[in-house]
């Protein structure tokens, strides 16, 4: 992939700020921030979410008001709503995506090289010097809702994880996915039966955890995918069948250095649709924002992959 450079500047950039990100301190680093905003030469405004999902509104109506940048400061989940607020508007007016990372894991943008330094990353994405298009995924599930996703989507063992991290208050980023893993291997250790089928065949398998990488990195520190890349049309399955809890402990530490795929217990493969039926309730994870939790009963869901559906400021 080619990087294109900007002919210009963005004109008009929305920024919006989850200000819960980061465990509250979210809205100190965007204060600190305002600086650079205020160098800006053209027109910037702010605005920050107030509710779940809030951030999907803004960035659909940024687009709808002819922004050419949307810039989400916050977590991956202000990743995922501000791209699934862009992804509601119609290609030819779709504006880019800029990335400031303060949040828990900043996994999306680990994955295209934005820096952790909020004041380099907002100074980076308001000088658009290298925008790429990325792959985006789409889950529909049985019920006809459809959910975007640019990093990792989970189901089973690593959604579980991502629903008790929410509940974990005191500790934050890699520290409280690996509280949460250690918790639900303990206590939520229940393999569902799947049917599984790809554009290159259909299995059956008995499976603790399946996930769909866009990018490689999900939890702060999990290399689920080392080789994933989001900009080439493709993306890959990581499946981790029925296996003991003993065994599970065996593979944290492997899927944090990314050698999980020599174990046979662990399949990958790369797919462009995927489907899955389980006979239990999915419990699903869309870039660590909680998709079905505990009492769903959706046990169906259908994935494609959108090519270059969306140009984001790359590192």
């Amino acid at each position: 992939m080619v990087s294109t450079r900007s002919p210009r500047q963005p004109r008009k950039v929305k920024l919006v700020l989850n200000p819960m990100a980061d465990m509250g301190r979210a809205w100190k680093t965007a204060n600190d921030l305002r600086p650079i905003a205020q160098e800006f030469q053209g027109e910037l405004t702010w605005s920050g979410t107030v509710y779940p999902t809030h951030a999907i509104d803004l960035a659909r109506q940024a687009a709808e008001e002819g922004y050419d940048m949307v810039v989400a400061m916050g977590g991956d989940g202000t990743v995922h709503e501000v791209m699934n607020g862009l992804m509601q508007v119609p290609a030819s007016k779709r504006p880019v995506m800029g990335v400031v990372p303060i949040g828990s894991g900043n996994d999306f943008a680990y994955s295209v090289g934005i820096t952790q330094k909020a004041d380099r990353a907002l100074a980076h994405a308001l000088k658009a010097e290298v925008i790429k298009p990325v792959d985006i995924g789409l889950m529909t599930d049985e019920h006809g809702r459809k959910e975007y996703f640019d990093n990792t989507l989970g189901i089973g063992f690593d959604a579980v994880v991502t629903i008790r991290s929410h509940k974990l208050p005191i500790v934050k980023g890699f520290l409280m996915y690996l509280t949460a893993v250690i918790q639900t291997i303990l206590l939520n250790h229940d393999p569902a039966k799947l049917q599984i089928e790809t554009e290159k065949g259909k299995w059956e398998t008995s499976a603790m955890m399946v996930t769909l990488c866009n990018g490689p990195r999900e939890g702060g520190g999990f290399m689920l995918s080392p080789e994933s890349k989001n900009d080439d049309g493709a993306m890959e399955f990581v499946i981790v069948n029925k296996v003991s809890r003993t065994m599970m402990f065996r593979l944290v530490p492997e899927f944090m250095k990314g050698t999980h795929m020599r174990f046979k217990q662990v399949s990958m493969g790369e797919y462009k649709k995927f489907s899955l039926a389980s006979d239990h309730p999915l419990y699903i994870h869309a870039d660590g924002e909680i998709y079905t939790s505990f009492g769903s009963n959706l046990k169906k869901v259908d994935f494609e992959i959108l090519p270059q559906a969306l140009n984001v400021v790359h590192g």
